[in-house]
C-alpha cells in the first residue's frame, strides 16, 4: 500500500509516483498539493505565506487524519486500488467535500494526471456532488444567476468574464483551486470536476466556517486585502470614450466646477499616445499634459490616464521590447495578438524585468507629471482570437500559467508606484486572478452593452466579485456599448444605472455613445474616433436633476463609505454584500439576486426592468426596516411592495441606525 509520513505540521502520502501533501494553510484552513514524478511545488501564484499553528495529526497504516481548528481531512486508502481519498469534514463532523473515491467496480481516479507526451500534464479533480448545497463566488461571468450550482464555467479570462476560482458553499466551506492553467469547472449535480489543460501539480486551499463573512474573511487574510481607499476614490469618477485634446478634457471639468456638482476623478481614455505603446501623451492634442494636471488638482480633481498594454509594431518602444524579450510570443504564426488600432503585441507582464520597463515609460511621461491613478486596460489581456494555447508567456505556456496576467499586470504599476512613496493606490483594471486585490486593484466589467439585460447581469456579477476577494468593484455606468443621450428609454436606463452606481464600491459614469465622431490630424492622417457627450448634463434636464440628486446622496454617504472602505482593507470584507452575507441564517436571502446590502446599513434593490415604477423587495428577518424614502417601517421577514418612480431607487436601513439616515437618501 501507500506510505503515510508525518513531516512537521505536515501529512505526505506516497504511491506508484503521486506525492500528495496536505498542511495548514491560515486559520481553519488546509491546503493540498499533489504532483506526479516529482516534489511538491512551493508555487506562490496567489496564496501568501502564513504562520503555521500546531494541528492536530493522527497516522495508522491505511488512514491519516489532520485537524486544523474548524475543519478536518481525512486520507484513507482504497483497498487493493492503490490510491487514496480525502475528505473534508468542519468541527460538528459534517461532511464539507470528498473526492469521488474509485467508486467500487468504476475503478475512478480522485486525482487524474494525464500525461502531455514531452511535457506536464492535463488534470481532472472530482468531488463528490452534494444537491443541496448552494455555491456562490466564481468571479465575474455575464449571466443573471447567483447559486452556481449545477453550472460549468471556463478558467479564462475575457473581455468582461475575469475568472477567479474561489467557490463559497453555503455548506460552510470556501475553496481555492489555486492554479493559473486555462481549464474549466463543472458544478453538476452529480459531480464537481476541476480541469486544468496544462499543469504541472495539484494545488487546492479548503477552508471551513459558521458563516460567510468568516470564511471570506480567511480567504483574505491567505490572498491579501485591498489597501485603504483614497479620499478621491470615494466620489463621482466621469469618464467617456474619449476625450481626445487637453483643453476638452480642462472645459468639462471646469463645467463641472460651474455647476457646483461634486467630482473627484476625471479619466483620459485610450489612444491619447502617437502610437499604442508608446506611454506618452501625443503632443499634437495634449500639449502640456503637466499644466493640464496642475488646473485639474486645484480644482480638487485627479487625473486618471488610461494604459494599454498593447505594443504597436510601429511604436517607439516596439524593437527594444523585442529584441529583450518583453513581448508575449506566439506560439505558431506571426508576431501579432492584437488587430485594433494596429498591428500590436502585449507586453509581457509575467517577466519582471518587462514590468520594471513598462514602469519607467510611465513614471516618467505620467507619473512624473502627478498622475496618481492608471486605467489599466486590456488586462485579459484581450488577444483578438482567443486560441489560449497559442502564447507563451516568461513563466510558461498561456495554457498552464496565463489567468495570472491580470494580477502582474496590477502589480507592474502598484509595486512602481509603492516604490515611489505613494500610500492608499488605487488603479482600475478591467480583469483580474486571485490575489489582484492586494494589488490595488479596482476592478470593472468590462464592455458590457447598454440593456437591462446586462444591467441584471452586473448586479450578479459584483457580488460575486465580492466574494472573491475583490471588494474594488464598479460597471460602466450606463453600459459601455451603445447608448444614444437623444433617445428616451436610453435616458431611463442610464438613470436606473446611475442610482445603481451611487451605492456600488466606485461611483464611474463612463461609455461609448452615439454618435461617433470621426477625427483626423493636421496632416490629415485618420485618428481614432471618439463617442458622443457623457457628461450628466448630456441627457437632457430631466436627467439632470436626478443624476445630479445622486450625486450629491454618493457625497452625503461618505463617511459611511470611507467606513465600509476601512473594513475591505482591514478584513476583506466586500463593499457591495450578498443578503446571504449579513443574514445566513435567512433561507430565502440565499435565493435573491437582484437586491443586496451596501455594507451592513443599507439594503439596495435596483430597479432592474424597462418601465419599471415598483418591485418587490424582501426584508430580511432579525430586524425592522425603515424605507428611507418614505419613512414607512417594516417587520422583517416578508416581501413588502414599494414604489419607485424614476427618481427613486428603493433603498432601506434597519431601524437601530434609522435615525443616521433620514433625510440623507
Amino acid at each position: 500500500m501507500g506510505t503515510f509520513i508525518r513531516e512537521g505540521n505536515r501529512i505526505i502520502w506516497q504511491m506508484a509516483g503521486e506525492r500528495l501533501m496536505i498542511e495548514p494553510w491560515g486559520a481553519n484552513s488546509l491546503r493540498v498539493r499533489s504532483r506526479m514524478m516529482g516534489e511538491i511545488l512551493d508555487s506562490d501564484f496567489a496564496l501568501l505565506p502564513v504562520d503555521t499553528q500546531p494541528v492536530r495529526i493522527d497516522v495508522n497504516e491505511h488512514e491519516a487524519v489532520i485537524a486544523n481548528g474548524k475543519i478536518k481531512a481525512v486520507i484513507k486508502e482504497e483497498g487493493w486500488s492503490r490510491k487514496c481519498q480525502i475528505s473534508f469534514y468542519n468541527n460538528k463532523g459534517e461532511l464539507l467535500l470528498r473526492e469521488i473515491g474509485q467508486n467500487g467496480a468504476l475503478n475512478l481516479q480522485s486525482r487524474r494526471f494525464k500525461p502531455i507526451i514531452g511535457g506536464d500534464y492535463r488534470l481532472t479533480v472530482s468531488f463528490e456532488s452534494n444537491e443541496n448545497e448552494k455555491l456562490y463566488g466564481m468571479g465575474q461571468y455575464q449571466q443573471e444567476i447567483m447559486n452556481i450550482k449545477n453550472c460549468s464555467f471556463e478558467l479564462a479570462h475575457r473581455n468582461s468574464q475575469a475568472s477567479i476560482p474561489f467557490v463559497l458553499s453555503s455548506l460552510g466551506y470556501g475553496f481555492l483551486w489555486h492554479n493559473p492553467a486555462i481549464g474549466r469547472v463543472s458544478f453538476s449535480k452529480n459531480k464537481t470536476e476541476w480541469y486544468a489543460e496544462s499543469t504541472k501539480q495539484m494545488d487546492y486551499w479548503i477552508t471551513a466556517g459558521d458563516t460567510p463573512d468568516e470564511i471570506v474573511e480567511s480567504y483574505a487574510d491567505v490572498t491579501g486585502k485591498v489597501p485603504m481607499m483614497p479620499e478621491y476614490g470615494l466620489g463621482f469618477w466621469q469618464c467617456k470614450l474619449r476625450y481626445y485634446n487637453q483643453e476638452q478634457l480642462l472645459e468639462v471639468a471646469r463645467e463641472y466646477k460651474r455647476r457646483n456638482l461634486p467630482i473627484d476623478v476625471i479619466v483620459c481614455d485610450f489612444f491619447h499616445w502617437p502610437k499604442m505603446g508608446d506611454f506618452r501623451f501625443d503632443e499634437e492634442f495634449f500639449p502640456d499634459p503637466e499644466a493640464m494636471v496642475a488646473e485639474l488638482k486645484e480644482m480638487g480633481i485627479e487625473l486618471m490616464v488610461s494604459v494599454w498594454p498593447q505594443i504597436d509594431l510601429q511604436s517607439e518602444n516596439y524593437d527594444e521590447m523585442y529584441r529583450k524579450g518583453y513581448l508575449v510570443k506566439p506560439e505558431m504564426g506571426v508576431n501579432i495578438s492584437m488587430l485594433f488600432g494596429g498591428y500590436s503585441n502585449f507586453f509581457d507582464a509575467m517577466n519582471p524585468e518587462a514590468r520594471k520597463y513598462v514602469w519607467e515609460k510611465c513614471k516618467k511621461n505620467y507619473y512624473d507629471y502627478g498622475i496618481k491613478i492608471f486605467w489599466l486596460d486590456e488586462a485579459e489581456p484581450e488577444f483578438s482570437v482567443y486560441d489560449f494555447d497559442n502564447y507563451r508567456y516568461y513563466l510558461g505556456p498561456n495554457v498552464q500559467i496565463g489567468n495570472m496576467y491580470p494580477q502582474l499586470y496590477s502589480r507592474t504599476f502598484y509595486e512602481g508606484m509603492k516604490a515611489e512613496g505613494q500610500q492608499n493606490i488605487i488603479n482600475l483594471v478591467r480583469c483580474a486572478w486571485v490575489g489582484s486585490q492586494r494589488y490595488g486593484a479596482l476592478v470593472w466589467s468590462g464592455d458590457i452593452h447598454s440593456s437591462y439585460e446586462d444591467f441584471r447581469k452586473q448586479i450578479c456579477a459584483g457580488l460575486h466579485m465580492g466574494l472573491c476577494g475583490i471588494p474594488w468593484w464598479t460597471t460602466d455606468i450606463g453600459g459601455f456599448h451603445g447608448g444614444d443621450p437623444e433617445n428616451e428609454d436610453f435616458r431611463k436606463l442610464l438613470v436606473r444605472w446611475f442610482q445603481y452606481g451611487t451605492f456600488s464600491p466606485v461611483m464611474r459614469l463612463h461609455g461609448d455613445r452615439k454618435p461617433m465622431t470621426k477625427l483626423y490630424r493636421k496632416d490629415g492622417s485618420p485618428n481614432l474616433f471618439t463617442g458622443g457627450n457623457n457628461e450628466v448634463w448630456s441627457f437632457g434636464e430631466e436627467t439632470y436633476e436626478i443624476l445630479k440628486k445622486y450625486m450629491n446622496i454618493r457625497e452625503k454617504i461618505r463617511p459611511y463609505t470611507r467606513e465600509l472602505m476601512r473594513q475591505a482593507h482591514e478584513k476583506g470584507t466586500p463593499v457591495m454584500r450578498t443578503m446571504f452575507y449579513e443574514f445566513p441564517d435567512d433561507e430565502t436571502c440565499w435565493e435573491l439576486k437582484d437586491q443586496y446590502m451596501f455594507g451592513s446599513d443599507l439594503l439596495i434593490a435596483p430597479i432592474v426592468y424597462e418601465n419599471m415604477t415598483s418591485r418587490k423587495v424582501y426584508l430580511p428577518k432579525g430586524a425592522v426596516w425603515t424605507n428611507l424614502h418614505d419613512g414607512k417601517q417594516y417587520e422583517g421577514g416578508q416581501f413588502v411592495l414599494v414604489d419607485a418612480p424614476l427618481d427613486v431607487i428603493p433603498v432601506f436601513s434597519k431601524n437601530e441606525r434609522r435615525s443616521e439616515w433620514i433625510g440623507i437618501i
